[in-house]
């Protein structure tokens, strides 16, 4: 980066930390701090929605996805597609609560306190954890644009990843503890409209340099024919692909699983509508910022396609995939964009982490300090405290992110962490039986299931650790294949076998240096389509043709390690119900058992000695073993398709467990008063008036019997609170729907082209 770049980043900083100074005079009381108070209209709303579900990590994930299989890398950010069109529904629910927390609508519809402090405790740690991931992506990318891995303090070499990481937390800090949910919404706004603009920038950059890349192209054709003139055809794949980490099965369960959870992530209460002027406001600006993020999913696979094609020579791409978008705005982008566009993935960490600062505080005050410290703490009282609060959030975030820098771990923790409490939400949304005791039970049925047994269980019977049952490892192998060279595939070798050259040259003393030069790997034809390099004894030059030639592939590849630095010599061997299964005796090693040969392909079978006993380490997944009396072969399923399994579980026992229990516990006298269930389902029917004071006396006189409510139960005489669909309802789902279909056919349709 030039000094252009960093003048740019500073520049940025200083703008969202004078917003958060001018937003400061405008927090009066706690609604204006937690709510900016409820008035923000379409624009704002849907850029907060954007903001607040677009990381750093979804251009990283979706680049590196794409840079290493193709189209199929969308699907790690584009699962939430198909979950968008419920937004058009949910989003009147967060106004209608009129609450400024989540933790608030548990304790209005079951009656308890202690349930909204739970939440409380709850949405605090999904913040640190979810937080982590964004602050982990964001060091990612920073390092191929910066240019640096270390940076020399104090006389010390750290990684750059424990200095960017704490630096931007103390800039969100700054701006969100000064100037709370106005000064989050209002950089939203500024950071979403440069993450767009700068997303679409880079892709006629990049296309115009595959058109002009005279070596790529020298037939002049056009820049999508050349992706698919380099890049292999199971690249343009959308469902498929080589090495997909998605199967159907498992996108479906993901879908059901953010369906179900999404409701509950604690800043829905602000970003999924509660902070805007009207009901429209909330449900367009949730749909209209969610669907803006979708489109750019689609610009940042056309990136990574673009970035796959253009830098598959680079070796330290192939080695590290997830530097693939940094890289490419690097290359792409000229001195001050990229300042700006770093500017924008710390945005996009910044625009999540303040929203998720903002209402983890405002959870804290409202569902902790003031019904169980300080119940008479005044405005001024509550303010400090969510100010100090939202501090220990983000300094949380930091360090689960330097702890566990690990985006898919991270990723896969939210998957199921919001199920804890979706289904008292879901069944107390519909359902007037469902009780506050069948609530509490059903949490604590998804804290034991979910965390405690499948962490403590194994300590306090260690029998379960060497259950033959419980001990299925995925085979060890390591595989060789000869592959035809392609022209994407050669210059990927190329590289790998410079870099180990270059390697070479710098440890052999300088009677050497002559000979060794003469060995050195090149392109030996001006189409680029012969290399030259090293035979396997290292002794002369051999030469390898596209289409002709084949060179050896493995897998794992050679420079892949294991975490002690030693190479890593097979592929598999993880545990299917542990974190990993390991001899007891650590000295035990594997051993080649087998070596079958077909065709070109070479698999090397590995097993540890008959008799070896094994352990099972890390975590338990008891969600997967339901399954084992059931029958069901989980040996013979893929990973993709285990992992869906295990989710299946976590999805659905919490709702059989919140409705056999409300069931009971109705039934024995427990069930929530009648006046409480009236006032509330009353206010979730009654709609919104923009005027705060008009709008409560609305309510008044819906509360008195006075006035009926606006919408009507679509069972009337049942306990099933399900509202009658609107016109406006119908039509917004509909064409929502379509719209996905869209957005998947415009990505089938760029498969299509120059195919």
């Amino acid at each position: 980066m030039t000094s252009a770049d960093y003048i740019v980043l500073a520049v940025y900083f200083l703008v969202l930390v004078a917003i958060g100074l001018y937003c400061a005079r405008l927090n009066k009381k706690q609604e204006d701090y937690f709510m900016g108070g409820r008035g923000f209209g379409k624009l704002m709303q849907t850029f907060a929605a954007f903001g607040a579900g677009t990381g750093p990590q979804d251009p990283i994930i979706t680049g590196s996805g794409t840079f290493t299989k193709g189209m199929n890398g969308m699907w790690g950010v584009m699962y939430w597609l198909f979950v968008t069109p419920f937004y058009w529904i949910t989003g009147v629910w967060y106004r209608r609560m009129r609450h400024l927390t989540l933790g608030d609508w548990y304790v209005e519809r079951y009656e308890s306190k202690k349930l909204g402090g739970a939440y409380a405790i709850f949405g605090v740690i999904f913040f640190m954890i979810y937080g982590s991931m964004f602050f982990s992506a964001i060091a990612k990318t920073a390092a191929p644009m910066i240019g640096v891995d270390h940076v020399n303090l104090f006389g010390s070499q750290i990684e750059l990843q424990y200095v960017l990481v704490p630096s931007v937390g103390v800039i969100v800090l700054l701006y969100g503890m000064l100037g709370g949910l106005t000064a989050a919404y209002f950089t939203d706004l500024i950071q979403g409209i440069c993450v767009i603009a700068l997303s679409c920038m880079l892709i006629p950059l990049g296309l115009n340099a595959l058109t002009g890349d005279s070596q790529l192209n020298p037939e002049g054709q056009g820049s999508f024919h050349v992706m698919h003139d380099q890049l292999p055809e199971s690249f343009f794949d959308l469902m498929g692909g080589v090495g997909a980490d998605f199967s159907l099965a498992y996108l479906i369960a993901i879908v059901f699983s953010n369906l179900f959870g999404i409701v509950v992530q604690p800043h829905f209460i602000a970003t999924g509508g509660g902070s805007a002027k009207t009901e429209n406001d909330a449900r367009i600006g949730l749909v209209v910022g969610n669907f803006l993020k979708r489109f750019c999913t689609l610009g940042w696979v056309l990136t990574g396609l673009i970035a796959a094609t253009l830098y598959a020579d680079v070796a330290e791409l192939i080695k590290d995939p997830d530097q693939a978008w940094g890289y490419a705005s690097m290359r792409l982008l000229s001195p001050g964009f990229r300042g700006l566009m770093l500017a924008c993935l710390l945005a996009a960490l910044m625009s999540s982490v303040d929203a998720y600062m903002i209402v983890g505080s405002g959870l804290v005050v409202r569902n902790l300090y003031v019904p169980f410290i300080n119940p008479t703490a005044s405005e001024k009282n509550c303010l400090l405290t969510g100010k100090i609060t939202g501090t220990i959030i983000v300094g949380g975030s930091i360090m689960f992110s330097l702890l566990i820098f690990d985006m898919i771990q991270q990723l896969t923790i939210t998957f199921w962490f919001t199920l804890v409490f979706a289904a008292p939400f879901w069944v107390g949304m519909y359902w007037r039986k469902a009780s506050t005791k069948a609530a509490w039970i059903t949490v604590a049925y998804c804290l034991l299931f979910f965390t405690m047994i499948p962490y403590f269980g194994p300590n306090l019977i260690p029998a379960w650790r060497t259950n033959d049952s419980f001990l299925h490892t995925e085979p060890m192998r390591h595989v060789s294949k000869l592959e035809v060279l392609s022209k994407s595939s050669i210059r990927k070798h190329l590289a790998l076998q410079q870099e180990a050259w270059r390697e070479k040259k710098n440890t052999l003393p300088e009677s050497q240096q002559s000979d060794h030069a003469k060995l050195e790997p090149s392109f030996i034809n001006k189409e680029r389509t012969i290399i030259a390099v090293p035979n396997q004894e290292g002794t002369e030059l051999v030469e390898l043709e596209v289409g002709k030639s084949k060179i050896r592939v493995n897998s794992p590849r050679e420079f892949e390690t294991n975490k002690d630095g030693s190479q890593k010599l097979w592929s598999g061997g993880q545990g299917m119900f542990w974190d990993k299964v390991v001899p007891v005796d650590a000295s035990v090693k594997p051993e080649i058992t087998d070596v079958k040969v077909e065709g070109d392909t070479t698999t090397t079978v590995y097993q540890y000695p008959q008799g070896t006993a094994m352990r099972g380490e890390g975590n338990f997944k008891l969600n997967l073993a339901f399954f084992l009396p059931l029958g069901v072969d989980i040996a013979g399923q893929s990973k993709a398709n285990r992992n869906a399994l295990e989710l299946v579980p976590k999805i659905i026992m919490p709702f059989l467990v919140m409705i056999v229990a409300s069931f009971i516990t109705s039934a024995l006298g427990a069930g929530n008063s009648k006046e409480a269930l009236d006032r509330y389902y009353a206010k979730m029917k009654t709609r919104v008036v923009p005027d705060p004071e008009a709008d409560q006396a609305k309510l008044e006189a819906v509360y008195a019997g006075e006035q009926p409510a606006d919408r009507v139960k679509l069972f009337p005489n049942s306990q099933l609170e399900f509202q009658k669909p609107t016109k406006a309802d119908v039509i917004g789902f509909v064409v929502s729907v379509l719209t996905c279909f869209a957005i998947i056919g415009l990505a089938f349709w760029i498969a299509g082209l120059g195919g």
